[in-house]
């Protein structure tokens, strides 16, 4: 709840002073942030030599052909296991924000596209429901997703080896659920003049804020995402059509 009693009311010049003052830390917070996304590149790479497949629109395609002509390549791990009939909801809220952006990346060589474990029928059923036209691709049957730690096998929810978010976390399947998980995630890969793919950068659980445009709204208004206090900070989120359902 908010209420007046939260907040002073004042002049127009004692808000504009007060502005001032937080446009202070904002303007050391963006110098950070560039600072830190400048140590974002600059990390080392790992060479990516398993040849992953992937079955898309057009069929069957290497890693490498995902690239579509350009040397940089964004990956969106979107939870959609293979028993599902629909996508996670959370991650079509992260998707919604995709459509409109991925002509403007295309122009500073860079590819996006989103990877999920259901099988390519399911994901272009979906697609349609949604009304994305994103390139999307299965990686049903390979190891892509576990080697990028985004979906964990039932032997490793047995054994607690989960490694989420570059921490070890607790099983997050309850007693004999019996299934895979999924978690969301993103990857980025370069490749290079002779072909060689490379891993750069890859960030799990709140890293992949940044990449939610309606957030970064939400935080703007008095309410901001108004999460606090639940056991699920998403538990608001519904795909896009069954908010009137």
């Amino acid at each position: 709840m908010i209420s007046l009693e939260d907040h002073n009311i004042v002049s127009k010049e004692e808000w504009i002073n007060a502005r001032k003052e937080l446009l202070k830390k904002e303007k050391e917070f963006t110098a950070m942030r560039d600072q830190l996304s400048q140590q974002r590149r600059d990390l080392p790479w790992i060479a990516v030599d398993k040849k992953y497949t992937f079955e898309g629109q057009n069929g069957k395609q290497y890693l490498s052909e995902l690239f579509d002509g350009r040397s940089q390549l964004i990956v969106y791990h979107f939870m959609f296991d293979p028993s599902w009939e629909a996508g996670c909801p959370s991650c079509s809220f992260w998707a919604d924000n995709f459509n409109g952006i991925i002509v403007h990346l295309n122009q500073r060589d860079v590819t996006m596209i989103a990877v999920s474990r259901a099988p390519y029928s399911k994901l272009a059923a979906y697609q349609k429901r949604m009304g994305w036209n994103f390139k999307w691709f299965s990686s049903n049957n390979t190891d892509f997703n576990f080697d990028f730690n985004v979906s964990f096998t039932q032997e490793e929810l047995a054994n607690n080896k989960v490694f989420y978010n570059y921490i070890a976390i607790p099983n997050p399947n309850p007693p004999g659920a019996g299934e895979d998980w999924e978690f969301p995630g993103v990857s980025i890969f370069f490749k290079d003049s002779e072909g060689r793919v490379f891993h750069t950068y890859s960030a799990y659980a709140r890293g992949i804020d940044m990449l939610n445009v309606a957030y970064h709204y939400l935080d703007l208004v008095p309410r901001g995402r108004n999460e606090a206090g639940q056991n699920f900070p998403q538990f608001w989120v519904r795909r896009h059509d069954e908010y009137n359902s």
